[in-house]
């Protein structure tokens, strides 16, 4: 485990240092802009879509170098993602990260326009020269992430979210919403960390279900900690769903049958990876750290 809490924090100083540099500097026009930009991305966050790409990366060979602009495009659709969903038109939540959110901090005008540049600072970074040796891949790879963002992935999982206020939903109906909120930008980060290097169709299909089940156990154990932790621990209010009348996991199936559900899709994430041995090595941590995280 010390192994593993060593390559995480590696992979986080990487990640923020890279962040750190794509992020235009406070001092240059529009100054207020670029304050919330670095404000919402720097300084936060467990970065697990990050250490996804760069596990993914290990599996393919891909040297970090390289994938660290893949791992740094997801996690700055993630950042711009959680400014607009914390604004009064969404979940309208003023805690993220332990500190206020950006429209608090700010304004609603100021976090709108930082989650539109986000995301295009998100794109501008996966055209980075060399992030595949063949071009074509690597337009492959910006699409990918352009699906996994939009209507048919995150955004449209958030509308899915958004029209369940109130209404009851069956499991396979949370599946679906959470597949597309959650899981899309975690089965994007996999894949994009994976395409960073040499990719098989046989390796694609066992990374691309240990994502899917991944997405969905970081769904799971969100809505348990959003029922038990406190908000100090969170970061953010806890125990928001429950008070918003929003479909979870918890509410349809109770604390204990999510915790159990969980450990299932560890296992299946486990069996995804069985024949890609040592080089997947940190990918089964994740989905330990994942099922097993306390905030």
């Amino acid at each position: 485990m010390t192994d593993f809490l060593a390559w995480t924090q590696a992979c986080q100083a990487r990640i923020e240092a890279l962040l750190g540099d794509l992020l235009p500097s406070p001092q240059i026009v529009p100054r207020r802009l670029h304050e919330a930009m670095r404000y919402a991305v720097l300084d936060g966050g467990k970065r697990v879509r990050p250490l996804l790409a760069f596990a993914a990366a290990e599996v393919t060979g891909a040297p970090a170098d390289r994938a660290q602009y893949a791992a740094a495009a997801v996690e700055l659709i993630h950042a711009y993602s959680l400014v607009h969903d914390d604004m009064p038109a969404m979940d309208n939540d003023a805690l993220r990260r332990g500190k206020p959110t950006v429209h608090v901090e700010f304004d609603e005008a100021t976090a709108l326009l930082v989650g539109d540049a986000l995301q295009s600072l998100a794109f501008e970074t996966l055209a980075h020269p060399g992030l595949n040796h063949d071009p074509a891949v690597q337009l492959k790879m910006m699409r990918l992430l352009a699906q996994a963002s939009g209507s048919r992935g995150m955004a449209g999982g958030q509308a899915i979210d958004l029209a369940s206020v109130g209404k009851p939903l069956d499991l396979t109906e949370l599946e679906f919403m959470h597949i597309h909120k959650t899981g899309a930008l975690i089965r994007a980060s996999v894949q994009l960390g994976a395409q960073c290097g040499t990719l098989k169709d046989a390796t694609r299909n066992a990374l691309d279900h240990y994502a899917k089940c991944i997405g969905l156990a970081f769904q799971v154990v969100d809505d348990v900690l959003d029922a038990e932790a406190s908000t100090a621990t969170l970061g953010k209010t806890a125990g928001k769903d429950a008070a918003d009348n929003k479909p979870t996991y918890v509410s349809l199936l109770g604390v204990a049958r999510a915790r159990e559900l969980a450990q299932e899709l560890r296992t299946d994430a486990y069996a995804a990876l069985s024949d890609l041995g040592k080089p997947a090595q940190r990918l089964r941590q994740l989905a330990d750290f994942v099922v097993e995280r306390k905030f």
